[in-house]
């Protein structure tokens, strides 16, 4: 039996930043509201015609598979996180398979949106553990600004989302007092249309539907947020899944040396931060350069924290994420 670790981080943001300031010019809105409301202040969107999720994906896994001092030919199985692929179908799983060149192995996608990459994470571990694969490239990549309504009709979901990738190499350690010690993973899906979009979806609405109406006024494939819903309910499960993970492993909130919390909303992290009594030393927050990138917003956090040196060997460091679904988990872990 082995425990699994992360062995190598990497991320990649575009290079087009875009402000508060900017999305005022095309909708009725504010730096000051935006940052209110959010803590937001910028973040990144891919100029049409350059990166796809995938090709974000491929840029932080290269930059994660050389950390770790690997091969590309050492991955195993690779498992994407996204809410946004580059197709209905297929996934960007086999997409990253090809372009990086890699031999046939597994390619798994998951859906859990915000809290995709803690989800992938915990089915990476469950495959190390029990010896099936060696080396796991997880990766969550987001390209919203593509699929936003960028008007004032918007504004309230639009103003808060950004594009981005980041991606970890998870590989096996033989001592079990170290790595992942444990994840744990919840849904209630009762509350599903309360954060989600609808449209195309073989369910209710499909491209044919769309197009026969062609109703300026459908909304149901812009995405949709019950936003003080969303974040009473974030505040409240962020709480208890980190909580549930301390006590599985003995531990009480001063033992955190890093919380990684999804980057969902500035406020929600102050909040969580506050509960727990954690300086601002023991919780790492980015949403203010890159706004919500959904499944990719832990990694790309967990990577600067760690490239800024915020995390070192046998620290305990907390993942935790909440997001549509409802979906939520956290996973802990000894550096």
């Amino acid at each position: 039996m082995y425990n699994s670790k992360i062995k190598g981080l990497g991320y990649y943001v575009p290079e087009n930043v875009v402000t508060n300031d900017d999305l005022s010019k095309v909708m009725d809105t504010s730096d000051e509201w935006i940052q209110e409301r959010t803590g937001i202040k910028e973040r990144r969107h891919v100029v049409r015609g350059t990166d796809t999720t995938t090709s974000m994906g491929v840029k932080a896994a290269k930059i994660a598979i050389e950390r770790a001092g690997i091969d590309k030919d050492d991955i195993d199985f690779i498992i994407f996180a996204t809410l946004s692929p580059d197709y209905y179908f297929p996934g960007p799983g086999v997409l990253v398979q090809r372009d990086l060149g890699i031999k046939t192995v597994g390619a798994l996608d998951v859906r859990n949106q915000c809290s995709g990459f803690v989800y992938a994470v915990s089915v990476a571990d469950q495959y190390i553990k029990s010896g099936m694969y060696e080396n796991v490239l997880v990766i969550g990549s987001e390209l919203h600004s593509h699929g936003l309504d960028m008007t004032t009709r918007g504004r309230g979901v639009s103003v808060i989302f950004g594009d981005g990738a980041g991606a970890a190499v998870m590989t096996r350690e033989e001592d079990t007092s170290k790595g992942v010690l444990s994840s744990h993973l919840h849904s209630e899906g009762q509350h599903a249309e309360e954060l989600s979009l609808i449209a195309p979806g073989m369910g209710k609405r499909w491209v044919t539907d769309i197009l026969e109406e062609e109703d300026p006024e459908d909304i149901s494939y812009f995405p949709y947020m019950n936003g003080q819903f969303v974040f009473k309910n974030a505040v409240v499960r962020f709480s208890e899944v980190i909580m549930e993970g301390l006590q599985k492993n003995n531990l009480g909130p001063g033992d955190i040396d890093m919380l990684i919390p999804h980057q969902a909303n500035l406020r929600i992290s102050q909040f969580v931060q506050k509960k727990f009594g954690l300086s601002d030393d023991q919780v790492f927050n980015n949403i203010m350069s890159y706004g919500n990138t959904t499944a990719a917003s832990i990694p790309i956090a967990l990577t600067e924290a760690w490239e800024a040196g915020k995390i070192k060997e046998g620290d305990v460091v907390v993942l935790a994420a909440f997001g549509s679904g409802f979906t939520w988990g956290s996973v802990i872990i000894r550096w």
